[in-house]
């Protein structure tokens, strides 16, 4: 983890690996409550097993604030410990509001930073806050995010795409409205290196799962499936002038399935035929 002592006039400047990362974790899974005139507080509530990284936050925020535990009976466990990080000082909650961290119910409106950010440690906080690292029960590696933000889900997406070269497109599920983006296999493994790379600010497990991606290799036996063909006008010109599936498949490089495919869905219109 670098050295990043806390300078007032740097708090969230986003270039900062740091302070990327931090708003990003913040955007996913802090609270900023606005109180009777200019008072109000930013909070952020995890697991006690991850309290070292709201104490990173203390450290980094050059206004007072306060890491404390709790004990309580949840739903889901007789009694739950949990670690909160508390920031009251007006000058932190307006310059986080400014870049893009509104007061009150955010999980849908949240969009990334329109200033210059690290793209990598702001997409690690959104993962660390909101997202998952590790193998599945069939022991493939995988990391995901979950959010109800469409902007969010098209800038992971986006981003993801640059760093394994897959390409996703999903719908919100229709339970609850929610986007659970997967990446598995060497695509996780790409970008779980790219992501958490060497003394980055993280939560340590985290840190720990992501690392232990690099270990898998794919089973002998287990084949990887064709990358999506990305279909131009000008491909589906050519698809549509060949005189039979094969001729289109040789010249393009396709698989005669994936043609015949795309032509069926030109010719019923399922998809928008070229000018």
């Amino acid at each position: 983890m670098a050295d990043c002592e806390p300078i007032a006039h740097q708090f969230m400047h986003l270039t900062v690996p740091e302070y990327a990362y931090m708003f990003g974790f913040l955007q996913a899974d802090g609270h900023l409550a606005q109180g009777p005139g200019q008072k109000g507080r930013l909070t952020v509530e995890i697991s006690a097993r991850d309290i070292e990284i709201l104490h990173e936050f203390r450290r980094l925020t050059p206004y007072y604030s306060s890491v404390i535990e709790r004990t309580r009976s949840t739903n889901f466990a007789k009694t739950h410990t949990s670690a909160i990080w508390t920031l009251c000082a007006l000058a932190a909650r307006t310059r986080l509001n400014e870049l893009g961290l509104p007061y009150g119910s955010k999980s849908k409106g949240i969009t990334p930073p329109c200033v210059p950010f690290s793209s990598r440690d702001y997409v690690r906080g959104l993962i660390d806050a909101d997202g998952s690292v590790g193998f599945t029960a069939q022991g493939w590696p995988f990391i995901s995010l979950t959010t109800a933000s469409e902007a969010i889900y098209l800038y992971f997406r986006f981003y993801a795409q640059h760093a394994t070269g897959v390409q996703r497109t999903l719908k919100r599920n229709a339970r609850d409205g929610i986007y659970n983006i997967l990446y598995t296999k060497e695509s996780a493994q790409k970008l779980a290196a790219q992501l958490y790379y060497s003394k980055c600010l993280s939560m340590k497990r985290k840190q720990a799962a992501a690392d232990s991606l690099a270990s898998w290799s794919r089973p002998v036996g287990i084949q990887r499936k064709p990358g999506r063909i990305e279909w131009t006008q000008e491909k589906d010109e050519i698809l549509l002038a060949a005189p039979t599936i094969a001729h289109a498949a040789v010249k393009l490089g396709h698989t005669a399935n994936a043609c015949q495919a795309r032509r069926w869905r030109l010719l019923h219109d399922v998809a928008d035929r070229p000018n």
